[in-house]
C-alpha cells in the first residue's frame, strides 16, 4: 500500500470528519440564529375571546424578548378544528406557533369524526401558559349559598333546576356534565347559541346554574354569587371561593387551558429556546398579574416534557368527560 494511497485516505477520512461535526452542529448554529424574521402565532379562534387576549399579551412581550415581530394570526372556524389543522401543515421550523387550547387539543378528538390532524402525533409542545377554571354560578337572587344546598335541592327534585352552556359539546356543557356525574345531581341541561345568551339568561334568573370561565366580571360586580372553582387550588382573582375538593366534591376539575405548540418534527433547541422565553414573559409580574385578572391560573415554567405529558393525560381525561356528556359533532 503506498504512501499516497495513506494520505488521500486519511485527508477523505478528515473531510467526512469535519462534515459530520457540521452536521452535528448545524442545530445548535440554527438555533442561536433563530428567529431571523417575524413570527406567526396562529390562533383558531376569533379575536375577543380568552384564547385571543392571551396571544396578544404574549405576542407583545415575546416581540420585545426575541427582537423579532410576533404576529397574531386568528384562523377561526368549526370549533378551532379549521385554525388547527391548517396550521399542522405549515414548515416545522419555528416561525409558525399555534395557542393550542383544552378544546382543540383535548375535546376536539372526542367530539368530532374528522378533525384535520391527530392531536397526539401532529404536535410539539413548547410551554403551558395558563388555565382558567371554570366557575360554578348561579344568579345573585338564587337560594343557594354553597354546592352542597345546590346538590340537596337538585336531588330532592330530580330534572326542576337546569344549567346553560354555549351549546352541544362546549366547554360549559362538558363541565356540567361532569358536576352531574360526580355529584348525582339531575339538572337539565339547556344549550345557547354561544355563552354569551346564556350568560344573560342566568343573570336574569332563567338558568339556575352555569359553570363558566367567561363571567368573572359579573361575579366580581355581584350579580352573580361564585359557589365554587373547578381547579386544584382558589383563584387568585377570588380567593374566598372555594374549590370543589373543599366544597365536598373531589375530581371536578374543568379548566381551559390554553399553551404555545410548534409542529412536529420542530428543532429541539428552537422548541427550548421558545419554552424559555415563553416561561419568561409569564413570570413577569405584570403579565401574570393580568392574566389572573383574566380568572387565569399561572403555572410555574414547565418544560416542553411536562407539557407534553399533560396534554396527553388531558387527551384520556377528556374521552371519559365527552362519553359522560353524550355530545358528538359533525
Amino acid at each position: 500500500m503506498s504512501f499516497a494511497f495513506l494520505r488521500r485516505a486519511s485527508r477523505a477520512l478528515a473531510v467526512a470528519g469535519l462534515a459530520a461535526v457540521a452536521a452535528g452542529a448545524a442545530p445548535a448554529a440554527y438555533a442561536q440564529s433563530y428567529p431571523e424574521r417575524p413570527i406567526k402565532l396562529v390562533v383558531p379562534w376569533p379575536p375577543g375571546g380568552a384564547t385571543d387576549s392571551l396571544a396578544r399579551l404574549l405576542a407583545q412581550r415575546l416581540t420585545e424578548r426575541l427582537g423579532q415581530t410576533v404576529i397574531v394570526d386568528n384562523k377561526a372556524g368549526a370549533g378551532g378544528n379549521i385554525g388547527t389543522a391548517s396550521f399542522v401543515r405549515e414548515k416545522a421550523d419555528g416561525y409558525t406557533l399555534l395557542m393550542a387550547t383544552s378544546s382543540t387539543n383535548a375535546a376536539n378528538p372526542h367530539l368530532y369524526s374528522r378533525l384535520g390532524f391527530d392531536a397526539s402525533k401532529d404536535f410539539a409542545p413548547v410551554a403551558f401558559v395558563a388555565e382558567i377554571p371554570n366557575i360554578l354560578e348561579v344568579p345573585k337572587q338564587s337560594p343557594f349559598k354553597s354546592v352542597a344546598d345546590l346538590v340537596a335541592a337538585a336531588k330532592a327534585e330530580p330534572g326542576k333546576l337546569n344549567y346553560g352552556s354555549g351549546g352541544v359539546g362546549s366547554s360549559q356543557h362538558l363541565a356540567g356534565a361532569l358536576f352531574k356525574h360526580l355529584t348525582g345531581a339531575d339538572v337539565l341541561h339547556i344549550p345557547y347559541k354561544g355563552s354569551g345568551p346564556a350568560v344573560s339568561d342566568l343573570l336574569a334568573g332563567q338558568v339556575d346554574m352555569m359553570l363558566d370561565t367567561g363571567s368573572l366580571a359579573q361575579v366580581q360586580a355581584g350579580a352573580l354569587r361564585a359557589l365554587a372553582v373547578a381547579s386544584h387550588q382558589r383563584l387568585p382573582a377570588l380567593p374566598d371561593v372555594p374549590t370543589f375538593e373543599e366544597a365536598g366534591v373531589p375530581k371536578m376539575i374543568a379548566s381551559a387551558w390554553y399553551g404555545i405548540v410548534a409542529p412536529a418534527g420542530t428543532p429541539a433547541d428552537v422548541v427550548q429556546r421558545l419554552n424559555k422565553e415563553v416561561n419568561a414573559v409569564t413570570a413577569t409580574p405584570g403579565v401574570k398579574q393580568r392574566m389572573e385578572s383574566m380568572g387565569a391560573l399561572v403555572p410555574a415554567g414547565q418544560t416542553p416534557e411536562q407539557f407534553s405529558a399533560f396534554i396527553q393525560s388531558e387527551i384520556a381525561r377528556y374521552a371519559e368527560i365527552v362519553k359522560i356528556s353524550g355530545a358528538k359533532m359533525e
